[in-house]
């Protein structure tokens, strides 16, 4: 059993993983994190986090492939952030399976409200 709930970062970004890893884990949550889809694919298999947050804008595989992947094997709560404003972005990745989108840039105060939300849903206790 875990002490605290495993979340994995896969995004390009890596000033963006590091800001997002340092919120996170100061509140004390166990961050994991990858620099493209296809580690974060792996990652996801090997590690089983509790949660996933995911970019969409990636070279390949981009995070709506990386959302129809981690779809086929498991319904682990992803939360998808990204920089793309349109209302069709945010309706496809809901569609596809996504629990939650975010809009770069966001506040600490609203990913953390977001996680905590994903995680008692998925009844991953969250201290």
């Amino acid at each position: 059993m875990r002490l605290k709930p495993r979340i994995l970062i896969i995004d390009d970004d890596h000033s963006l993983i590091r800001l997002t890893k340092h919120i996170l884990s100061k509140e004390g949550f166990d961050v994991l994190t990858a620099l493209n889809g296809l580690e974060g694919l792996q990652k996801a298999q090997k590690e089983e986090p509790d949660l996933v947050i995911l970019d969409i804008v990636m070279p390949e595989p981009d995070g709506f492939q990386v959302l129809e992947l981690l779809r086929q094997r498991n319904n682990i709560p992803v939360i998808m952030l990204t920089a793309e404003q349109t209302i069709d972005t945010s309706c496809d990745a809901l569609t596809m399976g996504a629990d939650d989108y975010i809009r770069k840039p966001f506040s600490a105060s609203q990913l953390l409200a977001r996680v905590r939300a994903k995680l008692r849903r998925a009844a991953v206790e969250v201290s």
